[in-house]
Parts: C-alpha cells; structure tokens; sequence
C-alpha cells in the first residue's frame, strides 16, 4: 500500500501547477484594443504599462510588428518575451 504524506501531496500540486499554467495571456491586437483589454489580457501588463502602450500608440501610429513594444516605456524584452505569442498586430 502506498502511503501519501503532506509534503508528497504539496510537492505534487506544485508540480501540477509549475508545468500546465505556461501563462494566463490572451491573444490581443495591441493596435485596437483599449487599455483595459490589453491590461486584463497579457501577463505583467497593468494599467499603467497598457495606458503606456495606447498613448504610444496615439502619438507613433500603430505598432508594426509585435516587437516593437519594447519601445514604450517601462515594457523591456523579458515583457515582450513571455507575451510574444500573444500579441496580434493586425
């Protein structure tokens, strides 16, 4: 009989939730959405950063490529990183 202990159970939800949550970002078009949208849908991006990225936006037109939120402010590569598969241009 295998005998389960509470640090063999903790261990085990650990493991769980390290390798099936990758992220919670949500697919956004950053050259439509509103600040609330790309707060709520990209990880590390509250509302200050995604107010960031709208007035980017209005001031430089819209982004080019996904990439190039690194240009606003306060978003660097490690940002861009682990939201790049989530961030739609067209």
């Amino acid at each position: 009989m295998k005998i389960t202990t509470p640090i063999t159970t903790l261990f085990s939800i650990l493991f769980f939730f390290t390798f099936t949550q990758s992220s919670y970002a949500t697919p956004v078009n950053i050259n439509k959405a509103d600040a609330r949208l790309i707060a709520s849908s990209l990880s590390g991006i509250g509302k200050h950063k995604a107010k960031a990225i709208i007035n980017y936006r209005d001031k430089n037109g819209f982004f080019e490529k996904a990439r190039d939120i690194v240009n606003v402010k306060g978003i660097g590569k490690a940002t861009y990183n682990k939201n790049k598969s989530d961030i739609l241009i067209h």
